[in-house]
């Protein structure tokens, strides 16, 4: 007979079992640790908050993610080293704004070639970085990779059929851990295209403000499919031009993300926007939903981006003017429909061009 421990050890050998250290002990944190440990890895929990660790400690759930138990094995800590050292894996969880921070609170224990998947979304206001920029530049000896894609940690956390992407520098580090995270329940995908996959999955929160705006507004579907639609343009264009992948755009981690965010209430940005379309100011509305959201920290970052690399993203524009500048939400939406007449997909040929030429 094998003992437990010698069994431990085989499985990890294997690939099966790995240690984990999810930093951040939010939603999406609990749901992922909830995932892995379900696949059989041993879990520790980290998060600078102390509350919010004595309350997973006495309850095994968070309150902001109610009915999602955490088992007695799982470790629930405020000490850096416990959660870092000698793990597997890192699992980046924290909110964009708190990246740089905790990537520079913990580098010092990152060993040489440790495996960090960032799973939070954003784009750094002051130096326009994408997260994983920002923990490769905190912790340059650590491998990064970032996880992303359609996932709401409601679901994620009940066992919802889920499908998700890893992007990774070399296809080992994203099959390895593709291989951690996938089940029955959660389908993972891997790709290169760390860049597009992050560019998507930061600038669709800007557009889920815009959508719940419009719901705020009291418009209809056809106000949001045409937000979704024109809004997956505007992100394409400019991620594109800063070097993602078309292709990255068209899936998971592009349109499948804008989607989900536009059309859930789970979605915090697209609740943000109603409460703004119904007369809120940003901060009231960021205060009424009482979670961090992301959209706005990165609505001001995409227009430095679209300055810099000459992109016109006007539905991204105007949620600028509502959320800083005081434009109300309906004026907003009018400017964007009385604008200048387009093709829509300016290098289709008309017919007889083709034939003339």
């Amino acid at each position: 007979m094998i003992k437990a421990g010698s069994r431990k050890r085989l499985l990890r050998k294997r690939g099966v079992m790995a240690r984990v250290g999810i930093i951040g002990g939010g939603s999406w944190g609990i749901a992922l640790a909830a995932l892995l440990r379900k696949n059989g890895h041993e879990i520790t929990v980290w998060s600078a908050l102390e509350k919010e660790i004595a309350m997973l400690k006495e309850q095994h759930e968070h309150k902001m993610l109610p009915g999602v138990k955490l088992d007695d094995a799982v470790v629930f800590t405020t000490q850096d080293s416990e959660a870092v050292e000698g793990k597997d894996l890192l699992v980046m969880a924290v909110a964009s704004s708190f990246t740089r921070e905790t990537a520079h609170r913990l580098s010092g224990l990152v060993a040489q070639g440790q495996k960090i998947v960032n799973v939070a979304k954003g784009i750094e206001e002051r130096t326009l970085m994408t997260l994983s920029q920002i923990i490769a530049q905190e912790i340059p000896q650590a491998d990064v990779a970032v996880m992303s894609g359609p996932s709401h940690a409601e679901e994620v956390g009940r066992g919802v059929p889920t499908t998700i992407v890893v992007g990774a520098k070399s296809r080992v580090t994203a099959e390895y851990i593709q291989n951690l995270f996938m089940n029955e329940v959660f389908r993972v995908y891997v790709s290169p295209d760390i860049l597009g996959m992050e560019l998507g999955g930061s600038l669709k929160n800007v557009v889920a403000l815009a959508a719940g705006i419009a719901d705020g507004l009291g418009y209809g579907d056809n106000t949001k499919a045409a937000l979704i639609t024109r809004g997956i343009t505007e992100i394409a264009r400019l991620g594109t031009v800063m070097g993602g992948r078309f292709e990255t755009f068209c899936g998971l981690t592009g349109i499948g993300d804008l989607i989900v965010t536009c059309a859930s209430m789970h979605s915090r940005n697209r609740r943000a926007g109603i409460l703004i379309g119904q007369g809120k100011t940003c901060q009231e509305a960021m205060k009424e939903v009482n979670m961090v959201v992301e959209g706005v920290h990165s609505a001001k970052a995409a227009m430095e981006l679209a300055r810099k690399y000459e992109v016109a993203l006007p539905i991204i524009q105007q949620v600028n003017a509502v959320l800083f500048e005081g434009k109300g939400a309906d004026q907003a939406v009018r400017e964007l429909m009385l604008r200048d007449k387009k093709i829509e997909v300016s290098d289709l040929p008309w017919p007889e061009e083709r034939f003339n030429a």
